[in-house]
Protein backbone atom coordinates (compact mmCIF):
# COMPACT_ATOMS: atom_id res chain seq x y z
CA UNK A 1 0.00 0.00 0.00
CA UNK A 2 1.28 3.45 -0.91
CA UNK A 3 2.45 5.45 2.09
CA UNK A 4 0.27 8.46 2.95
CA UNK A 5 1.76 11.78 1.96
CA UNK A 6 1.45 14.93 3.96
CA UNK A 7 0.58 18.39 2.65
CA UNK A 8 0.11 19.59 -0.94
CA UNK A 9 -0.07 23.26 -1.89
CA UNK A 10 -2.13 23.74 -5.06
CA UNK A 11 -1.41 26.93 -7.02
CA UNK A 12 -3.89 27.60 -9.86
CA UNK A 13 -2.22 29.83 -12.45
CA UNK A 14 -3.52 31.56 -15.56
CA UNK A 15 -1.17 34.03 -17.30
CA UNK A 16 0.84 34.65 -14.13
CA UNK A 17 4.32 35.02 -15.67
CA UNK A 18 4.92 38.29 -13.78
CA UNK A 19 4.40 36.81 -10.32
CA UNK A 20 4.62 33.00 -10.40
CA UNK A 21 8.41 32.93 -10.03
CA UNK A 22 8.40 35.09 -6.89
CA UNK A 23 5.48 33.13 -5.45
CA UNK A 24 7.27 29.79 -5.94
CA UNK A 25 10.56 31.10 -4.55
CA UNK A 26 8.79 32.26 -1.39
CA UNK A 27 6.86 29.02 -1.05
CA UNK A 28 9.96 26.86 -1.54
CA UNK A 29 11.89 28.90 1.03
CA UNK A 30 9.11 28.37 3.58
CA UNK A 31 8.29 24.75 2.85
CA UNK A 32 11.93 23.62 3.00
CA UNK A 33 12.15 25.00 6.53
CA UNK A 34 8.75 23.66 7.60
CA UNK A 35 8.31 20.86 10.12
CA UNK A 36 5.70 19.41 7.78
CA UNK A 37 6.41 17.49 4.59
CA UNK A 38 4.97 19.96 2.05
CA UNK A 39 4.90 19.56 -1.72
CA UNK A 40 3.88 22.19 -4.27
CA UNK A 41 1.77 21.69 -7.38
CA UNK A 42 0.99 24.36 -10.01
CA UNK A 43 -2.05 23.86 -12.24
CA UNK A 44 -1.31 25.83 -15.39
CA UNK A 45 -4.81 26.69 -16.57
CA UNK A 46 -4.15 27.01 -20.30
CA UNK A 47 -1.93 30.08 -19.95
CA UNK A 48 -0.90 31.87 -23.13
CA UNK A 49 2.21 33.42 -21.62
CA UNK A 50 5.42 31.95 -20.08
CA UNK A 51 3.77 30.64 -16.89
CA UNK A 52 4.42 26.95 -17.65
CA UNK A 53 7.99 27.64 -18.82
CA UNK A 54 8.80 29.46 -15.57
CA UNK A 55 7.30 26.70 -13.42
CA UNK A 56 9.37 24.10 -15.27
CA UNK A 57 12.51 25.91 -14.10
CA UNK A 58 11.64 24.74 -10.56
CA UNK A 59 12.18 20.94 -10.60
CA UNK A 60 10.87 20.62 -7.03
CA UNK A 61 7.44 21.81 -8.20
CA UNK A 62 4.89 19.48 -9.84
CA UNK A 63 3.40 21.06 -12.97
CA UNK A 64 -0.04 20.00 -14.22
CA UNK A 65 -0.72 21.47 -17.65
CA UNK A 66 -4.31 21.99 -18.80
CA UNK A 67 -4.55 22.36 -22.61
CA UNK A 68 -7.46 24.81 -22.31
CA UNK A 69 -8.49 27.46 -19.79
CA UNK A 70 -11.09 25.83 -17.50
CA UNK A 71 -11.35 28.65 -14.97
CA UNK A 72 -10.59 28.54 -11.25
CA UNK A 73 -13.03 25.70 -10.53
CA UNK A 74 -11.64 23.37 -13.17
CA UNK A 75 -8.05 24.20 -12.24
CA UNK A 76 -8.64 23.56 -8.53
CA UNK A 77 -10.53 20.32 -9.15
CA UNK A 78 -7.57 19.13 -11.23
CA UNK A 79 -5.29 19.87 -8.28
CA UNK A 80 -7.63 18.15 -5.82
CA UNK A 81 -7.87 15.07 -8.04
CA UNK A 82 -4.07 14.91 -8.13
CA UNK A 83 -3.97 15.30 -4.32
CA UNK A 84 -6.54 12.52 -3.86
CA UNK A 85 -4.87 10.10 -6.27
CA UNK A 86 -1.49 10.83 -4.66
CA UNK A 87 -2.96 10.24 -1.16
CA UNK A 88 -2.17 13.63 0.37
CA UNK A 89 -3.76 14.22 3.79
CA UNK A 90 -4.06 18.02 3.53
CA UNK A 91 -4.45 20.27 0.48
CA UNK A 92 -4.00 24.04 0.48
CA UNK A 93 -5.27 26.48 -2.14
CA UNK A 94 -2.73 29.26 -2.69
CA UNK A 95 -2.98 32.09 -5.25
CA UNK A 96 -0.22 32.51 -7.85
CA UNK A 97 -0.35 36.31 -7.79
CA UNK A 98 1.44 36.80 -4.48
CA UNK A 99 -1.59 37.92 -2.44
CA UNK A 100 -1.24 35.16 0.13
CA UNK A 101 1.37 35.10 2.86
CA UNK A 102 3.51 31.95 2.74
CA UNK A 103 4.60 32.54 6.35
CA UNK A 104 1.03 31.86 7.49
CA UNK A 105 0.81 28.34 6.10
CA UNK A 106 1.07 26.86 9.59
CA UNK A 107 -1.91 29.00 10.66
CA UNK A 108 -4.20 26.98 8.42
CA UNK A 109 -2.36 23.63 8.60
CA UNK A 110 -2.17 23.15 12.37
CA UNK A 111 -5.94 23.15 13.12
CA UNK A 112 -6.34 20.37 10.56
CA UNK A 113 -3.41 18.44 12.00
CA UNK A 114 -5.05 18.77 15.42
CA UNK A 115 -8.37 17.59 13.93
CA UNK A 116 -10.14 20.77 15.07
CA UNK A 117 -11.88 21.19 11.71
CA UNK A 118 -12.27 19.71 8.23
CA UNK A 119 -11.64 23.02 6.44
CA UNK A 120 -9.78 26.14 7.51
CA UNK A 121 -10.41 29.39 5.64
CA UNK A 122 -7.81 32.15 5.91
CA UNK A 123 -9.83 35.31 6.64
CA UNK A 124 -8.82 38.96 6.26
CA UNK A 125 -11.61 40.07 8.57
CA UNK A 126 -11.57 37.95 11.74
CA UNK A 127 -9.17 40.54 13.16
CA UNK A 128 -8.36 44.02 11.75
CA UNK A 129 -5.70 43.88 9.01
CA UNK A 130 -4.28 46.34 6.49
CA UNK A 131 -6.12 44.69 3.61
CA UNK A 132 -8.01 47.13 1.36
CA UNK A 133 -9.73 45.54 -1.62
CA UNK A 134 -11.77 47.21 -4.35
CA UNK A 135 -15.25 48.48 -3.45
CA UNK A 136 -16.83 45.84 -5.69
CA UNK A 137 -14.91 43.07 -3.95
CA UNK A 138 -15.85 44.37 -0.50
CA UNK A 139 -19.52 44.52 -1.52
CA UNK A 140 -19.34 40.93 -2.76
CA UNK A 141 -17.70 39.72 0.45
CA UNK A 142 -20.32 41.38 2.68
CA UNK A 143 -23.16 40.19 0.44
CA UNK A 144 -22.08 36.54 0.55
CA UNK A 145 -21.32 36.75 4.28
CA UNK A 146 -24.95 37.72 5.02
CA UNK A 147 -26.40 35.32 2.44
CA UNK A 148 -24.48 32.37 3.89
CA UNK A 149 -25.35 33.38 7.44
CA UNK A 150 -29.06 33.50 6.53
CA UNK A 151 -28.85 29.96 5.18
CA UNK A 152 -26.42 28.33 7.63
CA UNK A 153 -26.48 30.48 10.81
CA UNK A 154 -22.66 30.35 10.67
CA UNK A 155 -20.73 33.56 10.09
CA UNK A 156 -18.08 33.39 7.36
CA UNK A 157 -16.32 36.78 7.46
CA UNK A 158 -14.31 36.12 4.28
CA UNK A 159 -16.34 33.74 2.09
CA UNK A 160 -14.40 34.62 -1.09
CA UNK A 161 -10.96 33.92 0.39
CA UNK A 162 -8.88 31.65 -1.83
CA UNK A 163 -6.42 30.86 0.97
CA UNK A 164 -7.87 27.71 2.54
CA UNK A 165 -6.89 24.22 3.62
CA UNK A 166 -8.86 20.97 3.67
CA UNK A 167 -8.38 17.49 5.07
CA UNK A 168 -8.38 14.17 3.21
CA UNK A 169 -12.15 13.66 3.53
CA UNK A 170 -12.86 16.90 1.68
CA UNK A 171 -10.05 16.29 -0.81
CA UNK A 172 -12.01 13.18 -1.83
CA UNK A 173 -15.23 15.24 -2.09
CA UNK A 174 -13.59 17.92 -4.23
CA UNK A 175 -11.79 15.41 -6.46
CA UNK A 176 -15.18 14.21 -7.63
CA UNK A 177 -17.28 17.38 -7.35
CA UNK A 178 -16.27 21.03 -7.40
CA UNK A 179 -18.09 24.14 -8.70
CA UNK A 180 -16.85 25.56 -11.99
CA UNK A 181 -17.18 29.32 -11.50
CA UNK A 182 -16.27 31.38 -8.45
CA UNK A 183 -16.41 28.28 -6.20
CA UNK A 184 -15.21 29.70 -2.87
CA UNK A 185 -18.61 30.84 -1.44
CA UNK A 186 -20.48 27.92 -2.98
CA UNK A 187 -18.44 25.16 -1.39
CA UNK A 188 -19.02 26.62 2.07
CA UNK A 189 -22.75 25.85 2.02
CA UNK A 190 -22.11 22.51 0.31
CA UNK A 191 -19.74 21.39 3.06
CA UNK A 192 -21.85 22.92 5.85
CA UNK A 193 -24.88 21.01 4.58
CA UNK A 194 -22.90 17.75 4.70
CA UNK A 195 -21.90 18.37 8.31
CA UNK A 196 -18.24 19.20 7.84
CA UNK A 197 -16.64 21.53 10.39
CA UNK A 198 -15.43 24.79 8.83
CA UNK A 199 -13.45 27.38 10.78
CA UNK A 200 -11.77 30.67 9.92
CA UNK A 201 -8.32 31.82 10.99
CA UNK A 202 -7.09 35.39 10.80
CA UNK A 203 -4.47 35.96 8.07
CA UNK A 204 -2.92 38.95 6.33
CA UNK A 205 -3.13 39.42 2.57
CA UNK A 206 -1.64 41.94 0.20
CA UNK A 207 -2.35 43.32 -3.28
CA UNK A 208 -1.46 41.10 -6.23
CA UNK A 209 2.24 41.31 -7.08
CA UNK A 210 1.87 41.15 -10.87
CA UNK A 211 -0.52 40.52 -13.73
CA UNK A 212 -4.15 41.58 -13.80
CA UNK A 213 -7.30 40.15 -12.32
CA UNK A 214 -9.71 38.58 -14.81
CA UNK A 215 -12.64 39.72 -12.66
CA UNK A 216 -14.29 42.83 -14.16
CA UNK A 217 -17.28 44.70 -12.64
CA UNK A 218 -19.58 43.04 -15.18
CA UNK A 219 -18.18 39.59 -14.41
CA UNK A 220 -18.50 40.30 -10.68
CA UNK A 221 -22.20 41.07 -11.05
CA UNK A 222 -22.70 38.03 -13.27
CA UNK A 223 -20.94 35.76 -10.79
CA UNK A 224 -22.86 37.19 -7.82
CA UNK A 225 -26.17 36.37 -9.48
CA UNK A 226 -25.03 32.95 -10.67
CA UNK A 227 -23.45 31.93 -7.36
CA UNK A 228 -26.47 33.21 -5.41
CA UNK A 229 -28.77 30.93 -7.39
CA UNK A 230 -26.36 28.03 -6.95
CA UNK A 231 -26.07 28.60 -3.19
CA UNK A 232 -29.85 28.71 -2.77
CA UNK A 233 -30.21 25.54 -4.84
CA UNK A 234 -27.58 23.86 -2.66
CA UNK A 235 -29.73 24.71 0.36
CA UNK A 236 -33.07 23.47 -0.96
CA UNK A 237 -32.05 20.36 -2.92
CA UNK A 238 -32.08 17.10 -0.97
CA UNK A 239 -29.30 14.68 -1.90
Amino acid sequence: MEQSKNVLIIVPAYNEEESIGRTLQSLLHTTKASKYNIDICVVNDGSKDRTAEIVQSYPEVKLLNLPYNLGIGGAMQTGYRYAYESNYQIAIQFDADGQHNNEELNTIIEPLKNQEADMIVGSRFVLPTEYRGSSMRRIGIVYFMYLLYALTKQKFTDPTSGFRAINHKIIKEFAHRYPKDYPEPEVLIYLHKKGYIIKEKSVKMQARQGGASSITPFKSLYYMIKVTLSIIMQKVIKE
